[in-house]
């Protein structure tokens, strides 16, 4: 039996459900949109912040629900000005959140747009050989309330370094659903979420500046496609090809790019809007100029934007990245067919950035001084 924490995260809350809440013990209807207003425009960080509550309702609310059910423990700075943050949940569990700064020529880091990089699991099920999420296995799903959470920590985090930030709703440029975990494996909570984020209610955040991430679950794609909030999606395709993509992912087995591919196009088909595939470059797996001629075509019937990413090395894994020669050779033979593409500059190398590795490395180390650790 699966355990519950004591007390559900009211960031998982609708306007609806917290209206339904309050009606079960006689409040005034308006309270809801009070009590998420303190939560989301005026970043309230207790019950006692919320004065126009009544003390019996604030008392009740400290009973009934969990203000922020995420904690942080830590926040690395690297010098190329991206932050992952390390939260704890309510059962000691560890996710990471990732702040992606791509700073504007002519101003300061606080202009800098910003991407916010969001988990939906603790670890990951879907056994990538390259990748240190999936390294311990799955542990569980993320709640709702949980991952957004992670964005109000993105929120104090920028807070307390700029003027701009606490004067916003949401004072950075783009989500991208892409930390640890499938996100579309946990796809309720995830859509819940994500209503919450875009709601007016909530964070007011578009959802075209949300980006889905997933390695290829096609059903959930085709999910996705039919929902009322349009969203854009990025598939991590990281093989070109059924046998390279075969030998990374085993997700592959189960959907084939004959499978996924259809998929992604249905959907871009319906939303109007170009996809993202993403291609972690790995030295001597998939950089070859034929995976590149591979990756072409399949971006050119998608019409689909590629995003290049040289591999972050992960301790214990293997891999290695290719030379910069390498990976331009493999970008030009996608840019000389007029493929919009993005080869990613290295960014948190020294803070650990790849998707679970900090999480890896904090859990080991509470191991080793863990009693009999």
């Amino acid at each position: 039996m699966t355990q519950e924490p004591a007390r559900r995260p009211l960031t998982g809350e609708t306007l609806e459900s917290l209206r339904v809440a309050l009606a079960g013990r006689g409040e005034k209807e308006f309270r809801a949109r009070q009590i998420l207003e303190w939560v989301y425009k005026r970043r309230a960080r207790s019950w006692d912040e919320m004065t126009n509550l009544p003390k019996a309702l604030r008392a009740w609310l400290g009973e009934t629900f969990c203000l922020m059910p995420a904690s942080l423990v830590l926040n690395r700075h690297s010098a190329d000005v991206t932050d992952k943050l390390l939260l704890e949940l309510w059962d000691k569990s560890l996710i990471e959140t990732v702040i992606i700064r791509a700073p504007q020529e002519g101003v300061g880091v606080e202009h800098s747009r910003k991407t916010i990089c969001i988990s939906t699991q603790v670890g990951c099920a879907m056994g990538c050989v390259f990748c240190a999420s999936g390294l311990a296995g799955l542990r569980r799903d993320l709640s709702a309330g949980e991952i957004v959470a992670q964005l109000l920590q993105v929120c104090y985090a920028e807070d307390l370094r700029t003027p701009r930030a606490r004067a916003e709703l949401a004072s950075f440029d783009n989500i991208v659903v892409m930390g640890m975990g499938e996100p579309l494996a946990n796809y309720d909570a995830l859509i819940r979420a994500l209503t919450i984020v875009n709601a007016e209610w909530g964070l007011g955040f578009g959802a075209r500046r949300i980006t889905v991430s997933t390695s290829g679950l096609a059903p959930k794609i085709e999910r996705l496609a039919g929902e009322p909030l349009g969203f854009r999606l990025a598939v991590s395709l990281h093989g070109a090809t059924d046998e390279v993509r075969g030998r990374i992912m085993p997700v592959n087995k189960a959907y084939p790019l004959a499978k996924l591919l259809p998929a992604v196009k249905a959907f871009t088909e319906r939303h109007g809007r170009m996809a993202t595939l993403e291609f972690i470059l790995i030295e001597d797996v998939n950089d070859s100029l034929e995976q590149a001629r591979a990756l072409r075509a399949i971006a050119l019937d998608l019409h689909a934007h590629v995003n290049l990413i040289p591999y972050n090395s992960v301790e214990g894994l293997p891999w290695r990245r290719p030379d910069a020669m390498r990976q331009q050779a493999f970008a030009e033979v996608l840019r000389k067919a007029g493929i919009s593409v993005t080869l990613r500059r290295e960014k948190g190398h020294d803070i650990a950035a790849a998707c679970g590795q900090l999480r890896l490395k904090t859990e080991r180390e509470r191991a080793a001084v863990a009693p009999g650790g």
